[in-house]
This record gives C-alpha cells, sequence and structure tokens, in this order.
C-alpha cells in the first residue's frame, strides 16, 4: 500500500466512526442533559468536519503541477491540516469550556446515565478501531524512529492528524466516563462541569501540538537528512565534480521535496559538459528518491558555499 492511499484509509476509517459517534452522542445528550456528552459530541462533530478537510486536502495535493504552482500542490494539505488545528481549538475546546463553566454555574443532575454509558462504551469501540489503523500506518511509516521522534519528522499531517485526535478522543471519553459516574455517586452535578473542561483541556493541547507540526510544514520545512545525504553522495561520485559543498531542501508536500545542490566544477569543463554532469545527478537523485520534484545545481566555490551558511548562522543566532 502507498503511503497516500495508506494515509486516506486511516482518514476514511476516522470519519465513518467519528460521524455515528457524533449522532450517538448529541442523541445521549439531549435525552440526559449531560454537559460532558454534549461536550464529546462537538468534539466528535469537530472531528468528522476535520476528517472532510483532511480527504479534500489530500485530493487536493495529488494534484499535478501547473503554470501556476510549478512545484505542485503539496501544501494544500498543510493548509487545510492547519485549518483542522484551529477548528479543534476553537470549536471543541471552545465549545466545551464554555458548556464546562455553565454547568458548574447551573449545576443540573444527569438522568439516563445507562443510555452514556452505552453511548461511551461504543464510542470508544469505534475509536479505539480509527486509533488502531491510525498507529498501525503510523508505525509502518516511522520506520525505527521513536514515536515523538517521528512525530517532529513526519511530512505527511494526515496519518499523525488521526492518530492524535483518536488519541484526543479516548481520553476523553475516559474523562466524560469518570465525570459521569462521579456525578452520580457523589451525588454532585458539578463534576459533569468539571469533566467537560478537562475535555477542552485535552483538545486544547493537542490542538497545540498539531498547530506547531503543521506551522512548521506550512512555511517549509527541510525535508529529511538522507535525502539531502544522498544528493551529496551522487555529486561527489560524479568525475566532473571537484567537491559537492553543500545540499539545501525543503518539503513542499508529503511525497515532494525541492533541493538546491552547490557544487564546484573541474575548471576544464565547458558549458555542455557541465550541463551534461547536472543532468547525469539530477536524473541519479530523482531515480534514488522519486519524491524530489526539483533539484537546481549551482556552481558555486567551498568558501562562497561557507560563507553563506555562516551568515544564515549568524542570522539565526540574532533572532528573536
Amino acid at each position: 500500500m502507498s503511503q497516500a492511499s495508506g494515509s486516506r484509509v486511516v482518514v476514511i476509517a476516522a470519519l465513518v466512526g467519528n460521524l455515528l459517534i457524533a449522532v450517538a452522542k448529541f442523541v445521549a445528550a439531549a435525552f440526559s442533559g449531560s454537559s460532558a456528552m454534549l461536550s464529546e459530541g462537538v468534539h466528535s462533530l469537530v472531528d468528522t468536519v476535520n476528517e472532510v478537510l483532511l480527504l479534500y486536502g489530500l485530493k487536493r495535493a495529488a494534484k499535478p503541477a501547473d503554470t501556476s504552482h510549478p512545484f505542485g500542490y503539496g501544501r494544500e494539505l498543510y493548509f487545510w491540516s492547519f485549518v483542522v488545528a484551529l477548528l479543534v481549538l476553537a470549536m471543541g475546546a471552545g465549545v466545551s469550556l464554555y458548556e464546562g463553566v455553565a454547568r458548574i454555574r447551573q449545576p443540573e443532575p444527569v438522568t439516563h446515565p445507562l443510555m452514556n454509558y452505552l453511548v461511551l462504551a461504543i464510542s470508544a469501540l469505534f475509536e479505539g478501531t480509527s486509533w488502531t489503523l491510525a498507529l498501525r500506518e503510523f508505525r509502518r511509516l516511522k520506520g525505527r524512529l521513536g514515536y515523538f521522534e517521528a512525530f517532529r519528522q513526519s511530512k505527511d499531517p494526515s496519518t499523525f492528524t488521526v492518530l492524535l485526535e483518536d488519541s484526543a478522543a479516548l481520553l476523553g471519553i475516559l474523562v466524560a466516563l469518570a465525570g459521569l459516574v462521579g456525578a452520580q455517586l457523589l451525588h454532585m452535578p458539578e463534576l459533569d462541569g468539571v469533566a467537560s473542561i478537562g475535555i477542552a483541556i485535552v483538545l486544547a493541547i493537542s490542538a497545540s501540538l498539531l498547530l506547531r507540526e503543521t506551522k512548521g510544514l506550512l512555511i517549509g520545512e527541510p525535508a529529511h537528512p538522507v535525502v539531502r545525504d544522498a544528493i551529496m553522495r551522487i555529486a561527489n561520485a560524479d568525475p566532473d565534480v571537484r567537491c559537492a559543498n553543500g545540499v539545501m531542501t525543503v518539503q513542499v508536500g508529503p511525497n515532494q521535496v525541492v533541493a538546491a545542490l552547490s557544487a564546484e566544477f573541474e575548471d576544464a569543463l565547458t558549458t555542455s559538459q557541465i550541463e551534461a554532469c547536472i543532468h547525469r545527478i539530477e536524473d541519479k537523485a530523482k531515480e534514488a528518491y522519486p519524491e524530489l520534484t526539483a533539484l537546481f545545481v549551482k556552481p558555486q566555490t567551498p568558501e562562497v558555499w561557507r560563507a553563506r551558511r555562516e551568515a544564515i548562522a549568524d542570522e539565526d543566532e540574532l533572532a528573536p
């Protein structure tokens, strides 16, 4: 299964599950009057909208390059993933916080507790299934990396977004269950509102993580170091290259990378020979990494390259 198709399966599974769960939670909230259950319903509804946006982003990101977008539409997925994170924060966490505060200020007893418990159990089953599929796909993509490191280095936000959403959903179900049980056993309906605030905190944390990662992808992150190292090896192995100085890469989509190579060529080469050398390097690099959309090669001495890199490093130190 390709990375794109695997991501789409994960998102579709999450979409179907969240839609069914949202309907069940809203019905339970209407009958029982539970604030936590209503917050969970809003949570699942937001997740459903998020999956629709992710599917739209995956479709747009797959469009081929054209004259208006010469490097393709890969960042469409990054944009919609950023919108998803904003929705989780604004709608999910915001509504849950409002409901929790309102219920604490005006507590009301929760009715039909068995219905709430049944819906939470069904929700846990659906969310757990979706979470398992997302985790399986994430494991396949992460390789030997640790989970947090793979999350930070991942260039496909669709899979880790669903995984993080489902993890937050399972935590939210536990918080809602604790609030409902506490409210029933202790005869303290305020605990239902406290659970709703707890769900808001879970959503706010997950949204913050998503915002941080998708922002980095949206404004431009380097590709995985193995791409840079492979281009350097290919360039240094060419007999017409005196020295490969370095490579800069930018991830412009889950499977789209643009790279710039700085290299010093042999002095005796003619223009046509340099062009032939560049074509050889580009062909071998794209053969090794098909996601390489474009490779730009700049003839440059090592001294000029180092001076430019040092200037960038100095700017980083001066940045606030």
